[in-house]
């Protein structure tokens, strides 16, 4: 498993949100936010693999962009956003990241997770 995973729960229908596609980037300075990968969750609505196993993460400034907007269309569901970008810093890379996401069509929550 990868030092930084998200899971997407749907709160409208109670299940994980399964191919909400993802984006994982870095903050580097001048150089602006650098992507560091493109997932789409999985059946459980997992990302688990951002970053490969044994990669050493870099302390400083992350964030995730979730593509909730397709994530609804494809639902048939109107929604408020069109994304959610969700920064977060990271001061001790040796330990895991587990940022999850709860969504609903007009609002969400996220926290550190474990």
């Amino acid at each position: 498993m990868s030092g930084i995973t998200t899971h997407v729960l749907d709160l409208k229908s109670g299940l994980p949100a399964r191919a909400v596609a993802v984006r994982l980037e870095i903050q580097r300075g001048e150089r602006g936010w650098t992507s560091l990968g493109d997932r789409v969750t999985d059946d459980d609505g997992r990302v688990r693999d951002f970053i490969a196993p044994g990669t050493r993460i870099d302390p400083g400034l992350y964030r995730l962009t979730f593509r909730t907007g397709e994530y609804f269309r494809a639902q048939g569901t109107a929604a408020f956003h069109p994304e959610v970008v969700v920064s977060f810093e990271i001061a001790d890379p040796s330990r895991h990241h587990h940022v999850p996401l709860l969504l609903s069509p007009f609002g969400y929550t996220t926290y550190r997770g474990s």
